[in-house]
């Protein structure tokens, strides 16, 4: 199996280091508009299969190039390149798996690349992080072991074992992220509907071993491709957990116009953008550092076989990797993207085309193969009086 990756972030770095410690990979190509970057993690992961390449993803020619060696390119790249680098895919016949990206309905664009990609013979499967990604295979899974499927809710949350005031948390991706999913509205099914309701609001106590009190509440994006894969439900919604009163500071920051995209004003002759300058005094306060970071996730997926209530919870709690010092959000998310790429270049995926991860990936294969890499995710099955952990 040739596996390549575009971009040598955090992300990119530990799907690099994943593919290096996996079965039957022959070649690893690590890709970076700098090439002394791409060259260092080669140096530091010490995998014989591993070459870097210099790539600049913006000239498509070059992008080509590097794509076309390979049996899958893993997108490891900002999701502002997510389109183009599934056209050139496309193109060259590369298979492709992205962190995805919904603003600017970028995931859309990708997905409506389907005709495309069936027809060039390849798989393109965006939106392979925690959420989105993780929560969708497990969704899918969940769905598809029951008859008649009524109601999907989910929690996820990326906070430090050990919170500091004023917000108790620090951010283990893009904070421009995290201000565009509690400033846009979140959507969700409820009562057969499709709605959108207000993100930051909603907010309910939910329990985790191991945690003290914490809460959970809307955000944008978090059902991702969901609504449409499953538009048949009764109930779909996703939370972000945080501890006690994160939601409340941050409302009043929403409120206040302060995380407004767009948005400017005068300040002594100068135009001014409070949403920047948030970013920039948040910066310190929120930065992770050394700081161990847990992730925690639940999906709750409910239905019926034969007539009987029967609900699927997913549970895991990942923690930061104390021997590599690698964060808990990259050590689920890296490892979530890498298992989908092997999945496409072993051949257990062989559906062309594009599809959202509720509907190509095999949840029980995913499940044993994050099991190996240490993340471990619990299913319980209850049946009315009846309930099984495994």
């Amino acid at each position: 199996m040739k596996i390549g990756v575009l971009g040598t972030g955090l992300m990119g770095k530990e799907v690099a280091r994943d593919l290096a410690g996996s079965d039957g990979i022959s070649d690893i190509g690590l890709a970076d508009i700098d090439l002394q970057r791409a060259q260092d993690i080669c140096y530091q992961l010490q995998s014989p299969l591993m070459t870097a390449y210099q790539v600049n993803a913006k000239n498509e020619d070059e992008l080509a190039d590097f794509m076309s060696r390979f049996d899958v390119v893993v997108n490891a790249l900002f999701y502002t390149f997510n389109e183009v680098v599934a056209k050139t895919g496309i193109k060259v016949g590369t298979s492709v798996v992205d962190l995805g990206g919904h603003i600017d309905h970028i995931t859309d664009k990708v997905l409506d690349l389907e005709g495309e990609a069936r027809a060039a013979g390849v798989t393109i499967i965006p939106d392979l992080g925690v959420a989105p990604g993780m929560i969708n295979i497990l969704s899918g899974y969940g769905v598809s072991k029951l008859e008649k499927a009524a109601s999907i809710q989910l929690f996820v949350g990326g906070i430090p074992v050990h919170p500091e005031d004023p917000l108790k948390y620090n951010h283990v991706f893009s904070m421009e992220g995290v201000l565009d999913h509690y400033t846009d509205p979140s959507e969700i099914i409820r009562e057969n509907k499709l709605i959108t309701v207000p993100s930051l609001s909603e907010i309910e106590s939910i329990e985790f071993d191991d945690f003290d009190e914490l809460e959970a509440f809307h955000t944008s994006g978090g059902t991702s491709t969901l609504t449409k894969s499953f538009p048949f439900l009764e109930t779909l919604e996703y939370k972000t957990i945080r501890y006690p009163g994160h939601a409340e500071k941050f409302k009043l920051l929403v409120d206040l116009n302060l995380t407004r995209n767009n948005y400017e004003v005068v300040v002594d002759g100068l135009q001014i953008s409070p949403r920047k300058v948030l970013l920039k005094v948040l910066d310190p306060i929120v930065d992770l550092k050394d700081k161990e970071d847990a992730v925690l996730l639940r999906a709750i997926i409910t239905g019926y076989n034969k007539q009987v209530k029967t609900q699927f919870t997913y549970e895991m709690t990942t923690y930061k990797d104390q021997q590599t010092g690698v964060t808990a959000m990259a050590r689920a998310t890296a490892n979530t993207i890498s298992v989908a790429a092997q999945m496409i270049a072993d051949g257990t995926i062989t559906k062309k085309g594009v599809y959202p991860p509720e509907k190509i990936i095999p949840g029980e294969a995913y499940i044993g193969e994050m099991a190996k890499r240490g993340v471990i995710i619990k299913e319980k099955i209850s049946m009315e009086n009846h309930s099984t952990i495994s």
